[in-house]
């Protein structure tokens, strides 16, 4: 509990220095005095909350997001494996995917506009692309480390190639499997908000746009807050499934500047096995010197 009072805190605190700075007309070198005020914020975030068109603009940019991001996990995933597992996949896949993955997703935007009919489509195939490398790549690399052992045991118990990639290959890859889908939900929000501003119709980046254009910079600001909740919240929901479907990793607390933190109940069992050890080799001290007593008494008899 005193670790989430202690990030409301941070958060409090951020906001009050924003609203000191902004109120005051702080011009040092940063020049706060453009900025609108947290008050300035709030108040544009509710007008803004109860009109029709911020929900319009929410669902178009979730339906969008989650559209892509569903699309380039499966994608991602699937190729990744691929690559890792076959050598001739590998020859044939690997040099365009190294080719076209230094560029960025959003230069594609003129290539989604002729290749695609509509602005709909172009907009899910960038997001999709910008999820795409980097769930592929860490699926490559999870795949890629697993231990050889595992997979020779399948096959000693007579498993075949599915076999081994339910039991072993998927599971054993799932934490860098969520590790890259992590990256890719950040990398999409970037790069859906970024379409919406270029070609975009409707969504939370095409309206931060427009209010930028008609300086509306409460406006601007509330899509950007908007942007970060809806961000964090995704990215926290993946986080979750994936410890959820990972609960079989080993965890440990955190403790700064230390050694992780021990649960009690494992300490306690440590402890009484440390006393039960100790009892038996003081036994087998006390056994020792009765037969070393009885073989001296024999040897006087």
């Amino acid at each position: 509990m005193s670790r989430y009072v202690l990030r409301v805190v941070s958060l409090a605190a951020a906001l009050g220095v924003w609203q000191l700075l902004t109120s005051l007309n702080v011009d040092l070198w940063l020049r706060f005095s453009q900025f609108p005020t947290v008050a300035d914020v709030a108040r544009a975030f509710a007008d803004r909350v109860s009109g029709g068109d911020y929900w319009t603009d929410l669902t178009d940019s979730l339906t969008r997001i989650l559209t892509g991001f569903v699309l380039a996990a499966v994608l991602g995933v699937a190729t990744g494996v691929l690559v890792a597992r076959s050598r001739l996949a590998e020859d044939l896949l690997g040099p365009v995917l190294e080719v076209v993955r230094p560029i960025p997703a959003i230069a594609l935007v003129p290539v989604a506009i002729l290749l695609f009919p509509s602005n709909e489509q172009g907009i899910v195939f960038i997001t999709c692309t910008a999820a795409f490398f980097p769930v592929m790549v860490s699926t490559r690399h999870a795949v890629r480390a697993l231990t050889p052992v595992w997979e020779e045991a399948v096959r000693t118990m007579g498993g075949g190639r599915w076999r081994i990639l339910g039991s072993v290959v998927l599971p054993g890859a799932l934490p860098g499997i969520f590790g890259g889908l992590s990256v890719g939900i950040g990398v999409s929000w970037i790069c859906v908000i970024s379409a919406e501003m270029i070609s975009g119709q409707y969504g939370v980046g095409y309206r931060t746009w427009q209010d930028y254009t008609i300086v509306n910079y409460p406006g601007v600001f509330v899509g950007m807050v908007t942007i970060g909740v809806l961000g964090w919240v995704t990215s926290t929901a993946v986080e979750l499934l994936g410890r959820r479907l990972t609960r079989w990793l080993p965890r440990t607390s955190y403790v700064p500047g230390g050694r992780p933190r021990t649960p009690v109940s494992a300490v306690r069992v440590a402890v009484r096995a440390e006393g039960d050890s100790q009892k038996q080799a003081d036994a087998q001290q006390q056994g020792r010197g009765d037969t070393d007593q009885e073989a001296r008494d024999e040897h006087f008899v």
